[in-house]
């Protein structure tokens, strides 16, 4: 029976990694490997952290071996972390990478159990040049792929993007899985009850950490659209500020749309997630540059249309006219597909979309296609 460390965020710190991290590992245990976690005891440090907190306030996952072990930005950590996972001598290391910041760390550890377990080394990349470009980032994700000895990508841009960095080592695709450990959908109605909205209104959904590239800024202008007043839709913007704050309020309030917006901006515990799905008719992801995005899968999870612009691999996940609506990065555009899904009746139709598409995405199917780099 295969070893297996896995390193990369997770319990008690919060976020999609984390619950990607932590889902994954329930994965590979179910196909009877043995999984231990390691995680940072420092991930960020403050003045690099845009959110309130970096952890969560959820019970520990009582089905998984958890090492707080690694510090991002302390290379004595680094060796003493290599040397640690050592020791256990791994069959496979799966390393997730998500930001250059995080590559001289595990570029390191990952080095140093190579040399002295003989393991093998996965990299599980998120994305290799981040959303939010920044000088050297190249040169640090380089570093880390330097590190691996084979890659598993969540989207084919990412896939593209790697192969510019290294066309000889085996790269496989796997489609992101679906977040289904946020509980069941709560019906309409009783979503609406418990977050104290209007029961029979037109509600859509910007869900998540609310950074610059998410393009909630395009979304706003979206809804200035006179049409859509007229439909009386409103937006639920669900999830932390991540910078910007006073921006996206001041363009609220020139754009007048402050009426139609509900905002509750802050952390969503795992445990509220489900309602603020269950409320909303549309999720629309109004991105200026995309990988892949948890986001749909947690609609794809909840059973619920999409709106996605065409950036990254959005419209990898989501069929045209069949899941939801593809996008250009605009407001206008983003706006007419909002006003065609009611004006056209299409949410019974995309829902049979979604409960199709959604066969796609699942845990298994990616621990097959890890299995063919082990």
């Amino acid at each position: 029976m295969k070893e297996i460390a896995l390193l990369g965020p997770v319990y008690p710190l919060r976020g999609g990694l984390a619950a990607f991290n932590e889902r994954l590992a329930q994965a590979l245990q179910a196909q009877g490997y043995q999984v231990t976690m390691h995680t940072f005891s420092l991930q960020y440090p403050n003045f690099l952290f845009p959110g309130k907190t970096q952890y969560s306030e959820d019970p520990a996952p009582d089905d998984l071996k958890i090492e707080v072990l690694m510090n991002s930005i302390n290379p004595i950590n680094w060796q003493q972390a290599g040397n640690r996972i050592a020791h256990t001598k791994p069959d496979i290391v799966i390393c997730a990478f998500w930001l250059p910041f995080m590559a001289p760390c595990l570029g390191t550890i990952c080095r140093i159990v190579r040399r002295k377990a003989g393991a093998r080394i996965v990299g599980l990349v998120h994305n290799i040049i981040p959303h939010e470009h920044r000088i050297g980032d190249e040169t640090l994700a380089n570093y880390f792929v330097k590190s691996s000895d084979a890659f598993l990508v969540l989207s084919e841009s990412v896939g593209d993007d790697l192969r510019k960095m290294d066309e000889q080592k085996s790269i496989v695709h796997a489609a992101h899985p679906i977040y289904d450990s946020y509980g069941e959908l709560v019906e309409k109605q009783l979503a609406r009850k418990h977050l104290q909205l209007e029961a029979d209104r037109k509600y859509i959904l910007f869900f998540g950490f609310i950074r610059a590239y998410k393009g909630l800024d395009l979304l706003i202008d979206a809804m200035r659209d006179a049409r859509i007043r007229e439909l009386g839709i409103k937006l639920i913007v669900a999830g932390e500020f991540y910078g910007g704050e006073e921006t996206y309020q001041q363009q609220i309030d020139e754009a007048g749309v402050r009426k139609s917006l509900i905002l509750h901006t802050k952390f969503i515990a795992n445990d509220e997630v489900r309602y603020y799905f269950g409320a909303a008719d549309l999720v629309v992801q109004s991105y200026k540059t995309a990988t892949q995005s948890g986001i749909s899968q947690l609609a794809y999870h909840f059973e619920k249309p999409m709106v996605v612009t065409k950036v990254g691999g959005l419209p990898e996940i989501v069929p045209h006219e069949k899941a939801g609506y593809v996008t250009e990065v605009d407001a206008g555009s983003i706006a007419n597909a909002i006003v065609q899904f009611y004006k056209e009746n299409k949410e019974a139709d995309f829902i049979k979309g979604v409960q199709e598409g959604k066969k796609r995405f699942s845990w298994e199917m990616l621990v097959e296609r890890l299995e063919e780099l082990f």
